[in-house]
């Protein structure tokens, strides 16, 4: 391979702990923001970023997201740019809580969302999660690549602020594994950053970190 091949790293961070007291199932709803310890993970998260040659920030629109995002933009003196592509996935159980015997599982008019795990028949398609955020991931790379000393080169990478689940799929979709998986079985921590090592067009290297610690693994909420 030439020496010369862009080599570009993009960190798909997940936001940190959202204020949800009644644990609904938030996903897209307006109004979710960080708690106070959700700044500090965002700010951890900014800190383990500060050595890195950090060019773009983007985020997904939800304010959860958003903030996280703007956290880490302020440590390193850029601005924030929103890709709708970063969004939480749709997901028909939103507002509602989720649990057997006092959630929406007991009430049959849902039992038809919950027919295909595979798919999942509640909310948008995993692949269709995946192809939007790996165009997502794909405009980061090359902006930051613009962005880098002399417009390309080594150096220059970026950040993407999104949600546990579409980084998670993402994920699978570049190791090649199948999209469908359950969810306590997530390696996507609060304000965690899971890195794509570009060469050109080509992941060659996933790395996962835990900057703000073994204790931002929070039980599992969906729309997180």
């Amino acid at each position: 391979m030439n020496d010369e091949t862009p080599r570009t790293v993009v960190h798909l961070l997940r936001h940190g702990e959202v204020d949800n007291p009644s644990r609904i199932i938030y996903g897209r709803l307006p109004g979710f923001g960080l708690t106070a310890d959700g700044l500090l993970m965002a700010k951890a998260a900014a800190r383990a970023l500060a050595d890195r040659d950090i060019v773009v920030v983007r985020s997904s629109p939800l304010e959860r997201a958003v903030q996280t995002a703007e956290a880490v933009a302020a440590a390193l003196g850029l601005e924030v740019g929103v890709d709708d592509r970063l969004i939480e996935p749709t997901n028909h159980f939103e507002g509602l809580t989720f649990g057997v015997g006092d959630g929406a599982v007991r009430r049959p008019n849902h039992w038809k969302h919950l027919r295909n795990p595979f798919l999942p028949s509640w909310g948008e398609p995993y692949r269709e999660v995946a192809a939007r955020m790996l165009v997502a991931v794909a405009a980061a790379r090359d902006a930051a690549r613009a962005a880098a000393p002399e417009g390309g080169g080594p150096g220059g990478e970026a950040v993407c602020v999104s949600h546990q689940l579409p980084i998670w799929v993402t994920r699978r979709a570049v190791e090649g594994r199948k999209l469908w998986h359950r969810p306590d079985r997530r390696q996507c921590g609060l304000a965690s950053l899971t890195s794509l090592t570009y060469v050109g067009d080509r992941i060659v290297a996933v790395a996962y970190s835990e900057p703000a610690g073994t204790a931002a693994r929070r039980p599992h909420v969906a729309g997180a």
